[in-house]
């Protein structure tokens, strides 16, 4: 019956894809050998109790859950709902409830899988031979959170008793306050692809998080003057009472670095990265690499692409 089933989805998205252009996550679908991420999960110690979702479903559906900032709930909902989403999936015979789904992600927390993960999709990137230039740049910017309320019944993870943040600061920029997280990335100039990714608390100065490597240039804004870096070159902006040459300096660190504010756009404004409802700081974290797996991603179809106009 399962077998009847799919095959008429399948027919009908056949007749979907007529309709329009081809879907981006058909696209994403195919740029990369998700089966490779397989290898990467420890073998399950015990043979008891129900059997575990195929692993590369669920990183997929993690993925998904990236790409439109949607809660477990909402995504077994629209999993359910959306035929491209089941095509995306290869219309697997059932679907993880959201408890299956919040349950692998915090194993992929414990075991650092989610480490492995980022390499293995940055190993397969970097075959792809994108065209990039020489440095990276660093960068930050907000993770909106609720600060809550002691009574509240918001949902916002399984073992909260309350609707208020654990980990959430409060900090100010300029005469505006902001509570929540913040989200450190490091972009390769050129290609625009987020090859590392930090959180911190909002209130952790910039300047804390050093994502560069030894062998690197890296380019930073004014936030970060003043603060050393393991970079073997350090093209980080300067403020105060500048002369001339700063000034001059600044402007051409400004050029090279303005490739950095791209991903925080299409991720705050595309993925709907900029605020969560998560309270501790490892659950954003791992709400954020997949929101950056799913950034690089539409990146990575863009770049191959190799055309103009518009993109995630």
């Amino acid at each position: 019956m399962n077998n009847l089933i799919n095959f008429a989805l399948r027919e009908e998205f056949s007749k979907i894809k007529t309709l329009s252009r081809s879907s981006k996550l058909e696209e994403i679908k195919k740029i990369i050998d998700w089966n490779n991420f397989l290898q990467l999960f420890p073998e399950k110690e015990s043979s008891r109790g129900r059997p575990p979702y195929e692993k590369i479903l669920m990183v997929k559906l993690l993925f998904l859950q990236g790409c439109y900032g949607i809660s477990d709930e909402e995504l077994e909902f629209q999993v359910n709902d959306r035929i491209s989403f089941r095509n995306f999936l290869d219309f697997p015979e059932s679907i993880p409830d959201f408890s299956t789904i919040w349950r692998f992600r915090e194993d992929l927390a414990d075991k650092d899988t989610i480490d492995k993960i980022w390499t293995e999709l940055h190993r397969q990137i970097s075959e792809k031979n994108i065209q990039v230039k020489e440095g990276v740049i660093q960068d930050a910017s907000f993770i909106i959170a609720e600060p809550g309320k002691k009574n509240g019944n918001a949902l916002r993870g399984r073992t909260a008793k309350t609707s208020r943040s654990k980990d959430g600061t409060w900090t100010k920029k300029g005469k505006k306050s902001y509570f929540g997280f913040k989200r450190h990335i490091k972009v390769r100039r050129g290609s625009k692809i987020i090859e590392e990714v930090a959180v911190t608390t909002a209130k952790t100065f910039d300047g804390a998080i050093d994502l560069a490597q030894p062998n690197e240039i890296v380019y930073r804004d004014r936030g970060y003057t003043g603060v050393n870096t393991k970079a073997k070159g350090n093209g980080t902006m300067k403020r105060g009472k500048l002369d001339i040459y700063q000034r001059l300096r600044n402007k051409r660190i400004m050029k090279k670095r303005a490739e950095g504010e791209h991903p925080i756009a299409a991720i705050e404004r595309g993925l709907k990265g900029g605020k969560t409802r998560l309270t501790t700081i490892y659950r954003v974290f791992m709400q954020q690499v997949f929101v950056c797996f799913a950034y690089n991603l539409h990146r990575l179809v863009f770049l191959i692409k190799g055309c103009s106009g518009s993109s995630v």
